[in-house]
């Protein structure tokens, strides 16, 4: 079996963990896509306050990672939303289903005390499978 870490160009981490791992199943490919939260600026603090913004620019970043790795938004098979206030479900799932539309994985939803990244009020992990 042979993994793969996935990193996009100019993606600094903070800390030891790879942005994603694609696994060689044989006939398909497992990719694990780590939690994104929307960019920061130099302090570290998210570039805007709208959760709405913040949730497209994470739903990018996603796409962005698993497109390097081969993969698209229509391969994703779960998602784990974290949120940092559930009264902005009604904010995020509309949007959430724009990017899910062909893939409708299952998915949770989870209220958190806090993000690593000041302001931010959602971060988002998927995991999705490539046929070869």
């Amino acid at each position: 079996m042979k993994i793969e870490n996935i990193t996009l160009e100019g993606y600094k981490t903070r800390g030891g963990y790879s942005p994603a791992k694609k696994i060689d199943l044989g006939d398909s490919y497992l990719i694990f896509v780590s939690g994104f939260q929307a960019p920061k600026n130099d302090n570290n603090e998210i570039i805007t306050n709208d959760v709405a913004e913040q949730t497209r620019l994470v739903f990018e970043e996603i796409e962005r990672t698993l497109n390097q790795a081969g993969a698209s938004l229509d391969d994703v098979v779960k998602a784990v939303i974290y949120l940092t206030d559930m009264n902005d479900f009604s904010v995020v799932s509309p949007i959430r289903d724009e990017y899910f539309k062909n893939s409708v994985p299952v998915s949770t939803m989870i209220e958190v005390n806090g993000m690593t990244r000041k302001g931010a009020k959602i971060e988002i992990e998927v995991t999705a499978i490539k046929e070869k």
